[in-house]
C-alpha cells in the first residue's frame, strides 16, 4: 500500500488540522505493516506557493529562509507525534521533483494551449473562482488578467465518470464521491495550469520552454506523489502497487479527484486507487487554519499534552463524516477518561493484583471461558473489527473496537472480584485479565505506538515488573 497525505503550504507553522491527516496516515501505515503488507507512507511540504512568497514579504525575510524554517517544523512532527513516514518530500528541495514535473508537462503537451485569461483569484486557495468572496477563506478575491497555459480538462469528462462510477477510483465517504460526480456531470471546463512569473515573484518551477510562466502550484504539487519516487521506487509503488491511497481534507477534493486523474490520463500514467476525504477540525465553529486566526499550533499542543493524548483525541473524537470542534478541555477530558482512568488504571490494577496474590507471577492456566466469555470474545473480535474499520477509513470506529477490550475487562473485574475469590478461581481470573491487557497492547499499537509499548512491557513475561503509572492525569 502506498499511502500519501497532501503536502501543505509552508507560509506558517503546522496546525492541528495538518496533524490530523498525517496521524491518520500513520495509523494506516502501522496497521498494514503489522499485517505483513508492504507499505510506503509519504508526506511532505508544498514549497512553491505564492502564499509562501507573500508570507516571507510580510515577515521581511527571504522566501528561502521562511520556506526552509517552516518546512523543518512540518518534518519535525515525526518526533512530536510519533510518526513513521518513510518519505518526506519538499517540492523546492527534492532533486527529482522539478525534472519530474517537467516530464509530466511535456507528456501532456498535446492537451496544453495558451490563451488570455481574466478571473477572480484566491491566493489562499491558489485557484480561480467565478465570484467572491472565497468560500474557504471568506476573503475578497483578486482580479487577475494574464496570458496562461491551459489544460484541456474538458476532454476527460467521460473518462473520469467511467473511472469513478466503475469503481476504478474509489472515493470515500460516499457523500464526497457524489460531490465529485455532480461536479463532473455539470460539465468540465479547461483549466489554467500556469501563472505569470512576474505575479509568482519568480518563485516556482518555470514552464518548460516558456520562462515567462511558472507551473501552477497545484499542478506542481500534485506531481509529488510520483516525483518523490526515485529510481525503482516509481515502478514498485506507482506502477505495480494496486493500492495507492491519497488522504486529504474536503477543501482540496476537486484537485485530487478530478484534476489529478485527468492529468495522469493525459500523460499516460497509472492512476491512484483510493481517495479518503476527511472533514475539518474547527475551533469555536471556525475551520482551524493558518489564515483564519484559529490556528492551533500542532507542535505546541503535543509538547504541552503529549503525543498519546493528542493522537488519541484526533482518532477517538473526529468522525468519519462531519467536522470536529477542538478545545483543550475536550482533549484533556478524553485523555484522562480513556487513557489515565481507562487503559492506565486497568493495567495498573491487573499488575497490582498479580503482585498482591501471586508475587508478580502470571498464572499458567487457561482463560475464563464462562464468566469471562464476553471479555474473551472482545479480545478475539478486536483484530477483525479494527481491520474492517480501517479498510473503511473509520478511525473512530477502529478505536472504539480497541476500547471495547478496556470496557469489558473493567466489567469483568467488578463481576468476579478476584480479591474475594478462592485461589484457584483467582488464578483463572488473573490469567484472563493479563491476556486481555496483552491483546490490548497489540491492538493499541497502530494508534498509540509508544503507549502500547508501555502497556506491553507492563504485562509481558511470566513474571511482571512492579506496577508503574502509564499515563499522567492532565487535569489538575
Amino acid at each position: 500500500m502506498y499511502i500519501t497525505t497532501t503536502i501543505p503550504y509552508v507560509n506558517a507553522r503546522p496546525h492541528l488540522g495538518h496533524a490530523l491527516e498525517i496521524v491518520q496516515g500513520d495509523v494506516l501505515a502501522r496497521h498494514y505493516r503489522r499485517r505483513g503488507e508492504p507499505v510506503r507512507f509519504q508526506t511532505g511540504t508544498d514549497d512553491n506557493s505564492l502564499k509562501n512568497v507573500l508570507a516571507a514579504e510580510a515577515e521581511g525575510v527571504p522566501v528561502r529562509e521562511l520556506v526552509d524554517r517552516n518546512a523543518a517544523a512540518f518534518e519535525a512532527l515525526r518526533e512530536s507525534y510519533d510518526l513513521s513516514f518513510d518519505s518526506f518530500i519538499r517540492t523546492s528541495r527534492h532533486p527529482g521533483h522539478r525534472p519530474g514535473v517537467e516530464r509530466i508537462w511535456r507528456a501532456i503537451d498535446g492537451d496544453l494551449y495558451q490563451r488570455h485569461y481574466e478571473g477572480l483569484y484566491c491566493v489562499g486557495c491558489e485557484q480561480f473562482y467565478n465570484d467572491g468572496p472565497c468560500p474557504e477563506h471568506e476573503a475578497p478575491l483578486q482580479r487577475v488578467s494574464e496570458q496562461n497555459w491551459f489544460f484541456r480538462l474538458s476532454r476527460y469528462q467521460d473518462a473520469l465518470l467511467d473511472l469513478i462510477c466503475g469503481g476504478w477510483l474509489r472515493i470515500e465517504p460516499a457523500a464526497r464521491r457524489n460531490e465529485v460526480l455532480a461536479f463532473i456531470e455539470a460539465g468540465l471546463s479547461d483549466i489554467s495550469v500556469s501563472r505569470s512569473a512576474d505575479r509568482a515573484r519568480g518563485w516556482g518551477i518555470p514552464v518548460p520552454g516558456d520562462p515567462s510562466q511558472v507551473v501552477y502550484v497545484w499542478w506542481d504539487a500534485l506531481a509529488n506523489y510520483v516525483t518523490a519516487l526515485d529510481g525503482g521506487d516509481y515502478d514498485r509503488w506507482w506502477v505495480a502497487e494496486p493500492r495507492k491511497v491519497h488522504l486529504m481534507g474536503k477543501g482540496v477534493i476537486r484537485f485530487h479527484a478530478v484534476y489529478w486523474p485527468a492529468m495522469l490520463l493525459a500523460a499516460g500514467l497509472p492512476l491512484p486507487a483510493e481517495i479518503f476525504v476527511h472533514d475539518y477540525l474547527t475551533a469555536g465553529g471556525r475551520k482551524i487554519s493558518k489564515s483564519s486566526g484559529t490556528s492551533a499550533d500542532a507542535e505546541a499542543i503535543a509538547r504541552a499534552y503529549g503525543a498519546d493524548a493528542v493522537r488519541w483525541w484526533l482518532l477517538r473524537e473526529v468522525p468519519r463524516v462531519g467536522d470536529a470542534d477542538f478545545t483543550v478541555e475536550r482533549l484533556v477530558a478524553r485523555a484522562d477518561e480513556d487513557l489515565a482512568n481507562g487503559v492506565g488504571n486497568l493495567v495498573n490494577r491487573v499488575v497490582t493484583m498479580v503482585h498482591r496474590f501471586r508475587d508478580g507471577e502470571v498464572p499458567a492456566v487457561a482463560v475464563d471461558a464462562v464468566a469471562g466469555r464476553t471479555l474473551v470474545e472482545a479480545c478475539e473480535s478486536a483484530p477483525g473489527r479494527v481491520h474492517e474499520a480501517l479498510e473503511d477509513f473509520d478511525f473512530r470506529r477502529a478505536t472504539a473496537a480497541v476500547w471495547t477490550i478496556v470496557e469489558e475487562a473493567n466489567k469483568y473485574v467488578e463481576q468476579v472480584k478476584p480479591w474475594r475469590q478462592e485461589p484457584g478461581d483467582r488464578e483463572t481470573s488473573l490469567a484472563t485479565l493479563v491476556h486481555a491487557c496483552r491483546v490490548l497492547a497489540v491492538q493499541l499499537a497502530p494508534f498509540l505506538p509508544t503507549a502500547a509499548a508501555r502497556v506491553a512491557a507492563a504485562v509481558d513475561g511470566e513474571r511482571l515488573a512492579e506496577p508503574e503509572p502509564l499515563f499522567p492525569r492532565l487535569a489538575h
